[in-house]
């Protein structure tokens, strides 16, 4: 198979953290052509969608001590090609958030890949109508109690009301941004007026769930079945327990709880394309649904000796076999 992946600039990414150099790897081990792309290099011609392209031949990380170390350099890349993104036999869409016009113009631009030839991993419809924040709140057996205001009176009841809460924007990435914010803080005003941008944009306010001193726990989910999980730890200087403020991770087992969360995603996410997923859950409730480039593959197979990666790569070739 030839596989494309849309990421950041490849020269930016963590061969020892980044999922999408995992998937990658897991692909070339399994004996399949990479090739990379960026998002601000797609482009509609004679009705399909194209991409300037590179073959990518990577090195894999080896595990070491319990760390996973990496070559330097870690790739090799090819000459540039331009060419349809239908000579692949898949695309994945790893560009990180956060979801900006430049990232919808570029799932318009996906929109015209054919898909009864070319796999896109996530649909971009689907990521398009999945904001990471929004989409969770259609669950509603499965979350916390939360509202989506940009209005103060509205946020500072529901603030009132429930003494604890975080206030979250709905547009960023790996923590940024989100604040804890409780009764009587005699910053409400200014921590509001910031996070709404005086008023035009809403942002998330959930209860605040006193089990995330416990971990935030990520289950990756392909297809809608949950296939691993890590547990993200909060350091002593920061309340949020994602890897990119300081959090530690554990190894942790699924729930029958967290089974039952994903069981109440998983036909909603097969309908709405969303193969490669990523969900959050703290104290047994959903706080998010990560569609554009979950991450964790890297941590859950140091901490539990499995090749997630593979998995995802072989399920992509059973599927366009006919067989998944």
């Amino acid at each position: 198979m030839k596989l494309a992946f849309i990421i950041d600039s490849i020269h930016q990414l963590d061969p020892c953290h980044d999922t999408s150099v995992a998937l990658m790897e897991a692909a070339q081990i399994l004996g399949h052509e990479v090739w990379i792309t960026q998002a601000n290099l797609l482009s509609f011609l004679d009705g399909k969608a194209w991409a300037i392209l590179q073959r990518v031949e990577v090195v894999p990380v080896q595990l070491v001590e319990g760390r996973w170390l990496a070559a330097n350099p870690w790739y090799q890349l090819s000459a540039s090609c331009f060419a349809s993104l239908e000579t692949m036999d898949a695309v994945f869409m790893r560009t990180d958030p956060p979801v900006n016009d430049a990232y919808l113009y570029a799932t318009y631009i996906l929109d015209y890949v054919d898909q009864s030839k070319t796999l896109v991993i996530n649909s971009p419809r689907g990521i398009r109508g999945a904001n990471e924040k929004m989409y969770a709140l259609q669950f509603t057996k499965a979350i916390p109690e939360t509202i989506v205001s940009a209005d103060k009176g509205v946020i500072r009841q529901f603030v009132e009301a429930k003494g604890a809460t975080v206030i979250k924007p709905l547009g960023n990435k790996a923590g940024e941004g989100v604040l804890f914010l409780q009764s009587g803080d005699r910053n409400f005003n200014s921590i509001v007026e910031l996070s709404t941008l005086q008023g035009r944009v809403p942002v998330m306010v959930q209860n605040y769930l006193p089990e995330a001193k416990e971990g935030d726990k990520r289950i990756i989910l392909l297809n809608g079945e949950p296939i691993g999980a890590l547990n993200r730890l909060a350091s002593s200087s920061d309340f949020r327990n994602n890897m990119a403020t300081g959090g530690t991770v554990a190894s942790t087992q699924i729930t029958p709880r967290e089974q039952e969360i994903c069981a109440q995603l998983a036909e909603k996410l097969r309908q709405d394309g969303l193969i490669f997923v990523g969900i959050d859950v703290i104290g047994g409730y959903l706080t998010e649904v990560n569609v554009t480039s979950p991450t964790g593959l890297r941590e859950i197979d140091r901490l539990d000796h499995t090749r997630l990666g593979e998995q995802v790569i072989k399920w992509v070739e059973q599927t366009l076999s006919g067989v998944g």
